[in-house]
């Protein structure tokens, strides 16, 4: 096929008058409209008929046949005059996949007058989405529909994952790489995926393979320590493991600098092991998660099960804290660690990230609160009452070591093994956890922030 292989913030709407159409507008935090501009007016109601036959015969076909025919020149600019910007979330579906330069030019064309903004000129598919979700362009009638034809075309092992529920289809796109739905029995074979490690094997403090000043993300489950190496979990980014007497899920997303433990036992009855895989999709620049059992598809930052069987039964799982740290300082504060062993960490440079994103996130991520830089490195948690907060690390760990404490509501943030972790009054692990700054404010829009 031609054409592969080469959260937001909270709106209000007011509702303006045109003639006898009925449309609304946006009212968006200023620095939004400062970066992004002012949206235009959407309609309400279905799509036409007429326009629903247009997206068929242009951007679906293409999809369809893996080609741009050329007869449909005339369609595809009938389509960016419709006058209903919802119509360009299809459009930029389709970009996603799409190689040809002279189509890029022709679909970012269309999309970019639905929305009343100028053409890119490059980087199409990132900057149309990108306005799409600053904006937070609502979806047209039969959106799922659309997307769910457009991606399993491209990808058929995606069937089972584009499926109703409590997820916002909007801001789903393909991160590259195919789904991970290998057996857990098969994890040793190769797959052109992002290929999880299950029960892997470990080795002592005194046997690791690490250098002193490689990363680390450390967990610890009732007393017993384990490190996750950063060289591993960047080419892994899913690990099922079992540590202290209990089951986990560790995804890590490069993309947003954050890794994270979650309990995959104890759950409602009826419920079984949760096996995470890595989707090869993405939200917001965040890893989308599924269980391969169910193909229930989880959110990553929350642990909550957003479609199928599990979101079903309501399934939310716990967490464990993750300590982003350095290995010096992990077993010196556990000496009785174990780390996962070098097999798993597949040769790759332990930089990967730092070099490949350091000019900003790869992948749309549309409006970021401007509180922080993008890439600020927070340690978060949630508080009691549910109230999410962030605390700058570079801010929190000199005031740590100056001996000075910092609280927030029940949560208490402590020194550990040179990082970072939130425990409650009592002492007990809060569920906290490292990430850049526009992943942890993108998906918990409402957070405080704790700055010093």
């Amino acid at each position: 096929m031609k054409l592969i292989f080469g959260l937001a913030l909270s709106v209000a709407f007011s509702f303006v008058g045109l003639g006898d159409a009925k449309l609304w507008a946006k009212d968006l935090p200023d620095y939004v409209i400062e970066q992004f501009g002012t949206p235009p007016t959407i309609p309400e109601g279905p799509l036409s008929e007429e326009v629903m036959n247009l997206i068929d015969q242009t951007v679906l076909a293409t999809v369809r046949t893996g080609q741009w025919d050329p007869s449909k020149e005339d369609l595809l600019i009938q389509l960016g005059q419709a006058g209903d910007p919802r119509i360009a979330w299809v459009i930029s579906d389709a970009l996603r996949f799409v190689r040809s330069y002279e189509l890029n030019i022709w679909f970012s064309r269309a999309a970019a007058e639905l929305l009343e903004i100028e053409t890119p000129g490059e980087n199409f598919w990132g900057l149309i989405t990108d306005q799409l979700i600053a904006w937070d362009i609502p979806a047209p009638p039969n959106y799922l529909e659309m997307k769910r034809e457009i991606f399993t075309t491209v990808l058929p092992n995606m069937e089972q994952i584009f499926v109703e529920g409590d997820i916002d289809w909007r801001l789903v796109s393909w991160g590259g790489v195919l789904i991970d739905d290998r057996a857990m029995e098969d994890t040793d074979e190769a797959c052109n995926c992002i290929p999880a490690a299950d029960n892997p094997d470990v080795v002592s403090a005194d046997e690791a393979w690490l250098a002193e000043d490689d990363v680390v993300f450390g967990i610890v489950v009732n007393g017993a320590a384990r490190a996750y190496p950063r060289q591993i979990m960047e080419v892994r980014e899913m690990v099922n493991d079992s540590l202290g007497g209990r089951d986990l899920g560790i995804p890590y997303c490069t993309l947003c600098g954050a890794a994270q433990a979650y309990f995959t036992d104890k759950l409602p009855a009826g419920v079984g092991r949760p096996i995470l895989r890595t989707s090869g999709l993405l939200s917001r620049s965040n890893k989308v998660m599924y269980d391969l059992n169910t193909f229930s598809v989880f959110d990553t930052f929350l642990g909550t099960a957003l479609t199928g069987p599990l979101a079903e039964k309501g399934v939310t799982l716990g967490q464990a804290s993750v300590v982003t740290s350095t290995w010096a300082e992990w077993k010196a504060a556990h000496p009785e660690t174990t780390v996962l062993a070098e097999k798993y960490a597949l040769g790759r440079d332990p930089d990967f990230r730092n070099g490949r994103d350091a000019n900003g996130p790869i992948f749309p991520i549309g409006d970021v609160d401007p509180r922080l830089s993008v890439h600020e490195d927070v340690i978060g948690v949630v508080t009691a009452t549910g109230q999410a907060v962030a605390f700058q690390r570079s801010v929190a760990i000199l005031a740590l070591q100056a001996g000075e404490d910092i609280a927030f509501e029940n949560v208490r943030i402590v020194l550990d093994a040179g990082g970072i972790k939130a425990i409650d009054t009592d002492g007990s692990d809060l569920g906290s956890h490292q990430a850049f700054w526009f992943a942890w404010s993108q998906f918990y829009p409402d957070t405080e922030l704790w700055s010093g």
